[in-house]
């Protein structure tokens, strides 16, 4: 398949043969260029060779991980490369918060639908190809956008609390607290707490949640 210059073109890198096959005849169906490779040594030559719009990597690869794959990707090829993990036995939360620490832009659980994953590397391109710098003296974090009760939620869910250790500790309902969840959710453009923790200690704001909260009181 041959691309002009404004096809994006996907890395994807996953030791299943058929699984890149599948996803390729997706991809392409969908207008993308796709480039695919079975490890990690192939994906980084690949990746080298002509700078991707976005990797997906499958967490488990023959002689090293997606993690460690993933880190490789922005350490030499592109720090801001989306890079989307995917699995079919690392699918715990844990496993997710690990790569969203990491720097993964997304976490795919296998078998996914078609659907999902075309939503997922568009949103992902998207967001990249979004304007990041302001002229303000303000570093935007992607708190910005929360209240200072959501702000407060965040904080202690990032202090390992449950929903109804929340509850209790602020003194409302826990349905209360459910809304302000689903509304840090929405504004933060994750799926789930666990993403939205990831999100908050992968940007380096976990110490800061409670602080915003106070001063915006």
């Amino acid at each position: 398949m041959s691309a002009d210059r404004t096809t994006p073109r996907v890395l994807v890198v996953d030791d299943d043969k058929s699984f890149r096959t599948l996803v390729r005849e997706l991809l392409e169906r969908a207008g993308f260029e796709v480039v695919d490779a079975p490890d990690a040594r192939s994906a980084m030559i690949a990746a080298t060779a002509a700078v991707p719009a976005l990797a997906l990597v499958d967490v488990v690869l023959p002689e090293t991980s997606g993690y460690e794959l993933l880190r490789e990707l922005h350490e030499v090829v592109d720090a801001q490369l989306p890079v989307i993990l995917v699995s079919g036995t690392r699918t715990e939360k844990e496993d997710l918060v690990s790569g969203l620490l990491l720097g993964a832009d997304d976490y795919l659980a296998k078998p996914f639908d078609a659907d999902e994953l075309l939503v997922r590397v568009r949103r992902s391109l998207t967001r990249r190809s979004q304007p990041t710098e302001r002229p303000s003296s303000h570093v935007p974090t992607p708190l910005d956008e929360l209240t200072s009760r959501e702000l407060e939620v965040l904080g202690l869910l990032t202090e390992g609390l449950s929903p109804g250790e929340v509850a209790t500790r602020l003194v409302v309902s826990p349905r209360t607290v459910g809304t302000h969840i689903q509304h840090i959710l929405t504004k933060l453009d994750v799926h789930s707490r666990a993403q939205a923790v990831a999100l908050a200690l992968r940007s380096g704001l976990a110490s800061d949640v409670r602080l915003q909260a106070k001063t915006r009181a």
